[in-house]
């Protein structure tokens, strides 16, 4: 019994650092704009809002919509507001700072089987 509760504990413990891994990779490859990084988390389909439009993607078709954000909106910061988990999602909110300004950013995360998948990206004008 003891052995079933210690294996229990260790593969908790490793399911939640994966959780953990896949936002801090995200926040990473934002922080640096890196678009195509960002991408390898995305779901089947992505929401993703920016000043002036809205609209649910396809995971290609939202990596070129962030590709083009960035190279419209040089990244310079990002600073993190708020993280945190609620039942099996993990979110972010935060200020990317670019040389065209600040947007007030959110990242929504949900765990898909063993893997993280980035549902829904924000961008909205400060």
């Amino acid at each position: 019994m003891k052995k079933y509760f210690t294996s229990l504990l260790v593969f908790a413990s490793l399911c939640s650092f994966t959780f953990a891994t896949g936002i801090d990779d995200v926040l990473s490859a934002l922080k640096s704009g890196n678009a195509a990084q960002v991408a390898k988390y995305f779901d089947k389909t992505v929401d993703i809002t920016l000043p002036g439009k809205s609209n649910n993607y396809s995971k290609s078709q939202a990596e070129v919509v962030l590709k083009d954000f960035f190279r419209i909106n040089s990244i310079r910061a990002f600073n993190i507001i708020h993280q945190g988990e609620n039942a099996g999602s993990q979110y972010c909110i935060g200020n990317l700072v670019t040389n065209n300004g600040t947007f007030r950013t959110t990242i929504f995360m949900k765990q898909k089987g063993d893997k993280q998948a980035l549902q829904e990206l924000r961008f909205e004008t400060r």
